[in-house]
Formats: C-alpha cells, structure tokens, sequence
C-alpha cells in the first residue's frame, strides 16, 4: 500500500498494561494506518489480545494513550469507540437466525426496519451470505459461522474491525480459504483490519504490516517480506519460518560493508544497510540464512558464485517441496536446505556428497 496515501487511524503511545504486579505490556509504542491490515502476531501469553482489547475499550491502560481517528479513547467505552471486535468463537446467538443475529447490534441505534433489512442484506452480500438471512444459526458450518460474525461487525460501519484469532477453529483447507477472502474483503473496503494471531503463515499471507511482539514489547514492526528477509534478531528468525544460524565473526568493518566469516561458507562483505540498526561489529557472532537461500547444484548446472560441499545426512520428500539436511565443514549443525521438485530435477539421496550453491545477498546479519 502507498504509505503516503495512508496516514494513521490508531496511534499507540508508550501503553503499559498491568494486572496487579504482571506487566502485560511494557510500553507499546505503533502507528495502525488507515485502510491497512495490520497484524500483531506473537505466542501465547506475549500481551497481543490483550493490546487488541485496549483498543477495544474492553480494558483500560494503565499508562499510555491509544488515539483513533484523531480522539484519544480514554475513558471512552467499547461501545462508543469506532470499532468492532470479531472473536474467536464468534459469539453467534444460537437463538437468532442470520439477519437477526447480523442485525443485533443495531437495535439500539432505532433506525426503521426496512433500514435494518437493507443494511443488513448488504453485509450479508458483503460475505457471500447473500439469501441466508432467514437461516438458522445452527445450521450454520464453521466458515458461514464466521462470515455471519463478520457481517455484525461490518453493518456497524466501524472505522477499524479487530479480529481475535477469528480463523483459528477451521480445518486447514477452509482457513486457507477465509484468509484469501478476508484479505479481498479488507482490500475492497478500504477498512483497516487488526488481527491478532499466533500463526506466522497467515500473518504473513494477510497482512500490509506485522508488529511481532515478545513478553509485552514489539520486537520488530515490519512488512511481510521485511520480517522474513531481514529479522533483527535470532528469535524473530527462529519465530517466523525456518533459519539455519551459523557461526560467524566480523573480520572487517567499514562505512558501508560488514566483512564477516562464516567457516561452513567462508568470507563475504555484507552492507550496512542490510543490517540491524545499530549493529557493531563485536556483536557479531551468528548468521541466519534462510533454507531456500541454498541450492543443491545437480549435475553441474547453475551458476554460483559461492559454493560448498556437503554430505546429506537426511532426506524429506513433500511432493512439491524436498528438505534436505547437510553437513556442511566448519558448521556445529547440519543445515537445511529446501529444493522445488521441478521437472527433470534429481533428488539427492543419503549418504551422497552435493555442492550447495549460495550467494553473499542470503546471509542475514542479526543483533
């Protein structure tokens, strides 16, 4: 999305979260721009839901402030803030059907029926639920359970929709799909959407920006492709996908380039830019590259610039995807290597000595 299009809708300053002597949250500071879906992913207990609620109103800082739209929230209720929360159960009536259940909450706001009707047959249409209005809740699968939960907040116009783990209850197949559309329906409406999840594929298939947070702090604030190709640290590289970390040391610095030796790979000059900000040269001790950033040359085809030799210890066949495990010299742990079975491609057995091709751009500098 065009950062300079978007300016922020929520804004969250130095927010402390604590209940009794447990510090949830530990100064939370983050710009949520307008028309974005925006992630906060981290693992249990890291303080995420409860910075989703904050904004809610359906808890109260302890210290901070949380604006939207330009309106601080605070002492503001959930009820009167520009926004509506989707749960992880979804919350549906079992003794409402659809329309009712999507219509709920505008009962309070006493507009005409043929009103509530249009505007709830209008959500319904926004969730491909188009005609479900008089069905049942309990005849409602678990995707149609959460488009209906989507629609009540969606009739409620709400300036930001937050979604509490909302995909986490469906098979694999059916979130797969719900992540698909729930990224098309944000993208057609323009709404910003917050979600909070634990699982790092769907932040990273559905989301513009990711805020990983870790013991009530954000550790990184990035895109997608940011976080996975430049983690600032070893623990967001372990958390979000695969890494292979290597031993390595900085044996020159200068301006612009980190020179740094990894024995399994030998030397290569990295670019400051590429690294955390900050980063010295002495703090230098580790590497990550990613498993896809190696390659299994076969019969000697490719060009690489760079190559080792290794012996495979493992092989992993996925059908579309073979992981490999290889002992590379120099390295304390085998590394793994991930190779798209492509048409013709031969896969390297146990046992066999490979040449692994790699370039100087896959190995990522961490704090």
């Amino acid at each position: 999305m065009d950062d300079a299009n978007h300016q922020p809708i929520i804004e969250i300053r130095d927010v402390v979260k604590s209940f009794g002597s447990v510090k949830a949250l530990k100064g939370i500071n983050a710009d949520i721009r307008e028309g974005e879906f925006f992630s906060l992913l981290g693992p249990s207990g890291c303080g995420k839901t409860t910075l989703l609620r904050l904004i809610a109103g359906f808890e109260q800082t302890t210290s901070g402030t949380i604006a939207i739209a330009g309106q601080s929230m605070k002492d503001i209720p959930a009820n009167k803030r520009p926004t509506n929360m989707v749960f992880q159960s979804y919350a549906i009536f079992p003794h409402l059907n659809v329309a009712e259940n999507v219509g709920y909450g505008l009962v309070r706001k006493k507009i005409s029926k043929a009103d509530m009707t249009a505007e709830v047959e209008k959500a319904l249409s926004m969730v491909d639920l188009a005609g479900y209005g008089q069905r049942a809740a309990h005849e409602l699968s678990g995707g149609q359970r959460q488009r209906v939960a989507l629609a009540r907040a969606l009739v409620m116009r709400p300036k930001v929709i937050l979604l509490d783990e909302p995909l986490s209850a469906l098979d694999k197949k059916l979130r797969d799909q719900m992540q698909q559309e729930l990224r098309s329906l944000q993208k057609s409406l323009g709404i910003t959407f917050i979600l909070v999840t634990h699982d790092q594929e769907e932040a990273l298939i559905m989301s513009d920006r990711i805020a990983v947070i870790f013991d009530g702090q954000i550790a990184q604030l990035a895109s997608p492709e940011e976080l996975y190709r430049r983690p600032v640290s070893r623990k967001i590289a372990s958390f979000i996908g695969v890494m292979n970390f290597l031993e390595a040391e900085a044996t020159g610095a200068t301006d612009t380039h980190f020179t740094i030796r990894v024995p399994a790979l030998g030397e290569v000059e990295i670019a400051r830019r590429d690294a955390p900000a900050g980063l010295q040269a002495g703090q230098i001790n580790v590497v990550g590259v990613r498993p896809e950033m190696f390659t299994i040359v076969s019969d000697g085809t490719g060009s690489f610039a760079r190559t080792a030799t290794g012996t495979v210890i493992s092989t992993d066949y996925y059908g579309d995807m073979t992981y490999y495990s290889v002992a590379l010299p120099g390295a304390a742990d085998p590394v793994t290597i991930s190779m798209r079975n492509t048409a013709g491609r031969s896969i390297a057995r146990d046992g066999s000595e490979v040449t692994v091709g790699w370039g100087a751009d896959s190995i990522v500098l961490l704090e």
